[in-house]
């Protein structure tokens, strides 16, 4: 069982969750309200993450686990919350093997082309938008991202 505090992550969670929600009352755009539901339902999973960690936790000092089944689902669920990523805007994803991208979970594109001066390989990238452009909520995303170790991706897909 891990030495770390999830009952801390937790109510650090639920307080920046209260945060982004008092701070949405504020917003004059749809995309920043966007960014505010979309940060708000991530900080939800990693709550729900987070009491189920705290559940098995107990259930793990309380019975008794002959067959180490609890200690088995405690692993994958401390797993699974370390590499959460928060993602705000688009998500890209890039298979090397097959050369095909998709864009927030959507169909697969090929990005290998050819014509007669040869072959050309060509995937999109994703840029990060502005701290400007988030507004507010970028000083709230950076405290997320310092006090709880959740990676937040706020970036736009950018094709060549």
């Amino acid at each position: 069982m891990s030495d770390f505090n999830f009952l801390m992550l937790h109510a650090k969670l639920a307080g920046f969750k209260l945060l982004v929600s008092a701070n949405r009352i504020g917003c004059e755009d749809e995309f920043s309200k966007m960014l505010h539901d979309r940060l708000m339902a991530g900080l939800d999973g990693a709550i729900r993450s987070t009491r189920r960690i705290v559940a098995l936790q107990r259930e793990l000092v309380i019975g008794d686990d002959l067959e180490g089944t609890i200690s088995c689902q405690l692993q994958g669920e401390e797993e699974v919350l370390a590499r959460r990523t928060f993602v705000l805007l688009d998500e890209l994803e890039i298979d090397y093997f097959t050369y095909e991208y998709r864009v927030n979970g959507g169909e697969w594109h090929n990005a290998l082309s050819a014509d007669c001066d040869g072959i050309e390989i060509s995937y999109p990238t994703t840029v990060s938008v502005s701290d400007t452009e988030i507004g507010p909520l970028a000083t709230i995303i950076h405290d997320i991202a310092r006090e709880t170790g959740i990676a937040i991706s706020v970036a736009r897909v950018v094709y060549a």
